[in-house]
């Protein structure tokens, strides 16, 4: 009998998920009785305000909310969303045709490249990046062209270092601020200039505003929609999961050039049947409130912890950046007060900061190759549990665990 191989090549272009990984050593750990701080994953801790979860239980108690929803979104969904980018940006985006519901904004950066590239195009991506990124791109085909940021540029991409014959067979380039991994962020000019330099070389621009809303010190990210002639050259993801605590809902949206938006409307329609009726109608109430004024703020709380964090681990030692928004604190190695055999990589630092002091965190090579010598550190425990990291990490940098 032939022995046949059920599993496709394509799933080793993927890497292997440093989440999986990381939640195996978690789970090591715990068999241990270790408590572990989990400062690894990027989801809330909280829920959603109560009214959310009341429109999200209404809608889910009548009969009628469980039919095929649409693969594009309800007309409902859609025009409050284009009346929520006009409150918060000043932006005019046509529901009808520059708008698609997704199951969360990584259903659709997955899916992306299927609906815009055929095999063998180009697209640019940054380096740190977030893993779904390059993932989408294996999935299609498609070949990544890696934008170095570095901390001297700010973590921005140096547009000119990339030649022209990969600007001449790139179809799109992503770009992500506020960032992760590295919680940087860019002002309206950098997407002016951004938006000049795609269209000199007719590249889409595809912008993952996922964090839109976690920003401190009185920052307001923009939205690349807002450059003058955006929307001709470029899309943007919006999500619900961290500005609202709803990442389980699994909602987000595209919004921008109708081309690529009507693209992935395309393949979606294919592929699913879009998001579950109540949840869109949990969105609705969300972006309502925000619009309202009565939506809790969550650039706050994370703002309060931030502070906690950074400052307790000066404490122990560890001078850590203060970022000025996302969920994330993006940090540089500490320096070890203990020698081992072996250098001290992203990886081993962050495996073995988890087996001895209990504390989880993704290296910071697993967002590519320019992480190495840093680690993310998600935001996700109060304030009083970040505290205890910090001494705990205190401990393992001085070798006393």
């Amino acid at each position: 009998m032939t022995t046949k191989q059920w599993r496709a090549e394509r799933l080793s272009r993927l890497g292997s998920s440093i989440f999986a990984e990381v939640a195996e050593w978690k789970r090591t750990a715990a068999s241990r009785g270790l408590d572990v701080i989990d400062l690894s994953i990027g989801s809330p801790d909280l829920p959603p305000s109560a009214a959310i979860r009341q429109a999200l239980s209404d809608a889910a108690s009548r009969a009628d909310a469980y039919g095929y929803p649409g693969s594009k979104g309800t007309k409902a969904f859609l025009s409050q969303a284009a009346k929520w980018l006009q409150y918060r940006f000043g932006v005019e985006i046509d529901p009808e045709h520059e708008l698609v519901s997704l199951m969360g904004s990584q259903d659709g950066l997955g899916h992306l490249a299927l609906s815009l590239c055929n095999p063998g195009d180009i697209a640019l991506l940054p380096d740190p990046g977030y893993p779904v990124y390059a993932a989408g791109l294996a999935l299609a085909g498609v070949e990544p062209y890696l934008m170095p940021l570095k901390a001297k540029n700010q973590y921005l991409p140096d547009f000119t270092a990339i030649p022209e014959d990969i600007w001449q067979r790139a179809k799109f380039m992503l770009l992500n601020y506020p960032s992760n991994p590295v919680s940087a962020v860019a002002d309206l000019s950098f997407f002016k200039h951004a938006v000049e330099t795609a269209k000199q070389h007719g590249v889409l621009i595809v912008h993952d505003l996922a964090y839109s809303e976690m920003a401190f010190d009185g920052y307001r990210p923009p939205s690349i929609l807002q450059a003058e002639g955006a929307v001709e050259t470029a899309v943007e993801f919006h999500s619900l999961s961290k500005s609202f605590n709803m990442a389980g809902c699994r909602i987000g949206f595209l919004a921008g050039n109708r081309e690529a938006v009507a693209a992935l409307r395309e393949l979606k329609a294919n592929i699913d049947y879009g998001v579950f009726l109540p949840v869109q109608e949990a969105g609705i109430t969300a972006l309502e409130l925000d619009m309202q004024g009565a939506q809790p703020a969550v650039g706050q709380l994370y703002e309060s912890r931030r502070d906690t964090l950074v400052q307790a681990l000066l404490q122990q030692g560890w001078e850590v950046a203060l970022p000025k928004a996302t969920m994330f604190l993006w940090a540089k190695l500490p320096k070890m007060q203990w020698n081992m055999s072996e250098p001290w990589t992203s990886r081993r630092i962050s495996r073995e900061m988890l087996e001895r002091a209990g504390v989880a965190v993704i290296p910071g090579d697993a967002f590519g190759a320019e992480g190495e010598g840093y680690v993310r550190i998600a935001l996700v425990e109060k304030e009083e549990r970040l505290a205890e990291a910090a001494l705990r990490i205190g401990k393992f940098i001085r070798g006393e665990l």
